[in-house]
Parts: structure tokens; sequence; C-alpha cells
């Protein structure tokens, strides 16, 4: 992380500091040399006052209630959906640029939903709600491989089934799952925890993340939906997706079906995916190469494996993802965002 003293650097402040995302941005912020005068480490009152050491130099956590936003240019908030709509408009009035790392502001005609290797031009000017939306960790994965086939072969319908990680509801979630999978190992029929997944996630498999929707779909298999409609600007895609949570510490996959308008050869589909940036397709070379969750390679990459062409459906291929979801699926992004706005001026005359 680099504290300079320009005037023209940005005062940040991470709201959700003590969680997994915002302990993940700490790191990534740090990692890219993302350069500020002034860095805020925000969580609830409960949190305020632990010490995080961050770049050399030891930061006191404040809590939300009392904070200021006029004292900062740009707030990355990962507190979850009824904290960002608490406070994210506290945020906006006083100034400062929200990055917002969850679904409370995503599917705002104002609010642009942003993957930049995928739709950095509705990047080109400030957003008129005062927000960036960072999509769900699940989205970003697919649409960095659905766009180059879109513009190659033209898109019928997409089928995902997700592959979920604890991580996904932050340092509780992981913490349950290896409890439940420690208390299981010396008692099989012992009650497991269950406060973040339930039924119990150790040595389980559970089809159900988010809540429950009218439609008989979750809320999360609706978001990858809706995100995905918005960020390829394909307004009537046709996909669908069920989304499972597995006994997995972090990192999600995914099973993706993509049928296209026309034939798809794969060497030119390995081809094709292999030249986006930061993707690595494991079976480029070798046809029995595949990422795993538990090694799949660099963590700030879309790994793709299993890329297979249906011999009976030349039109239709199935893909294997895997992705870090603390990272490519939500500080990752949002880091970037925030580097492609400064790079773009947002906060030109703006920075106090």
């Amino acid at each position: 992380m680099t504290l300079v003293t320009d005037p023209t650097a940005p005062r940040i402040a991470l709201i959700g500091a003590t969680g997994a995302v915002g302990s993940t941005l700490i790191e990534l912020i740090e990692e890219r040399g993302l350069r500020y005068r002034e860095l805020y480490l925000v969580a609830s009152s409960r949190s305020a006052g632990r010490q995080i050491p961050v770049g050399g130099q030891t930061h006191e956590v404040r809590s939300l209630e009392d904070f200021d936003f006029g004292l900062v240019d740009i707030a990355f908030f990962s507190a979850g959906t009824s904290v960002s709509r608490a406070w994210v408009p506290a945020a906006v009035a006083k100034g400062a640029l929200v990055i917002d790392n969850t679904r409370a502001y995503r599917m705002d005609p104002d609010t642009p939903l942003v993957v930049p290797q995928i739709n950095y031009a509705v990047l080109d000017r400030p957003p008129g709600s005062g927000v960036i939306a960072n999509p769900n960790c699940s989205t970003i994965p697919l649409v960095r491989v659905l766009q180059p086939v879109e513009r190659r072969w033209g898109i019928r319908q997409v089928v995902v089934s997700t592959y979920q990680a604890a991580s996904g509801q932050g340092h509780q979630g992981i913490e349950e799952l290896l409890e439940g999978t420690e208390v299981a190992l010396r008692d099989p029929d012992a009650d497991l925890p269950s406060e973040r997944f339930s039924p119990p996630l150790a040595f389980n498999v559970v089809p159900f993340v988010d809540e429950l929707q009218d439609s008989g779909f979750t809320l999360e298999e609706q978001k990858m939906v809706q995100e995905s409609r918005k960020i390829l600007g394909l307004p009537d895609l046709d996909v669908t997706a069920t989304c499972v949570r597995v006994p997995v510490v972090n990192s999600h996959s995914e099973a993706v079906w993509v049928q296209t308008q026309e034939p798809v050869d794969r060497a030119e589909l390995v081809g094709l995916l292999s030249r986006q940036t930061e993707v690595t397709v494991h079976d480029a070379e070798n046809r029995a190469a595949f990422p795993t969750p538990l090694k799949a390679g660099h963590p700030d990459h879309v790994h793709v494996g299993r890329v297979r062409v249906s011999p009976h459906n030349p039109r239709g291929f199935w893909l294997w993802l895997v992705s870090d979801n603390l990272r490519v699926g939500a500080a990752l992004n949002a880091v970037q965002i925030a580097e492609y706005a400064l790079a773009r001026g947002f906060l030109s005359g703006g920075v106090r």
C-alpha cells in the first residue's frame, strides 16, 4: 500500500474493514500499490478500537455510526446490503465516490454495474448516483468468459451450476465449516453448527444459497441472471442458474453450458479464452488438466478447464470455472474499478 503526501491522491475509507472482503481489500490495495494520502478503516461499533497494521503503520478501526464521510474521496462498502442501504447515501451526500460490494444498488438504473475487463466503457463519466456497484462473486467469472463468446459466435442460452465456498459467508462461514468438520470427525452423529449454513455444510452439499423467491429460484440465482444481462448489455439473455454451497473453504467453481448461434471449434474457443486478460485455460495443451479450488493457480485469475464442445451439438460446449471469490469475485474487482476511475480523472478537482 502506498501512503503519499500528493494532494491529488485519494483519501480512502474501507467500510467493513474487519470482514473477509475488507481484509482482502487491504491486502490487494497494498499489493497493487494503490496510492492514497489517508486511509480509514471503518466497521461496526463492535469492532471499533481494534488495531490493524497496514503498510507499516497501525490503524485504529473507527465506528461507522460516528464516521464523517466528508473525510474521504473513495468509500469501499463491504459490510452487507443493509449497511449499504443505510449509509451509502450519507457517503454520497458528503461527496465520496462509493464502490459498493453488495446487491443494494446493482440493479439501480443510475448505478453502473462494472466488471472492468468487460464493460469499462460505462465508466466514461462519473456515475449519476455517485455509486459504482460491484457484481456478485459468481457473476464476475461467468461474464468474463461469456463476453468473448458472445462477440464471436453469439449466445443462445447459458445454464450454470455453481459450487460456492464457505468464505462467501465471510469469516464466520469459514469458522463454522471448520468447526463442523472437527465435530463430525469426532462424532458423525453429533449436531453440527448451522448458524450460517442450514442444513450444516460440513461433509454436505446444500443446493440453496440466499433467500427463496416466489419464482422458486433463490436470490443468488436471480442475481446471476439479472446481473449477467446488465453487465453484458443483453437484457434478453437466456441464462439460468442453480447455486450450490459446498464444503470448500475458499474459491467458487462453476459448471457452465453454453449454446451459441454458430458452430464452435474447440481450438478456436481455447485460443479465444486464453487471450482474455487474467484468464488461464488449464487444458489448452493437456485435456486432462483442470483447476480446483484447492490449487487453481494465480489467485487473481479466472481459471478455466474441461473445455468440451458437444460431439452431438457443435453449437454447445461446457466450461469449468474456478476463481477466488474473495479476490476475483469481490475485492480485486472493486480495486480495479477504483484504479480505472482514478485513471479517468473522476476525482480531478474533487480530491480535497
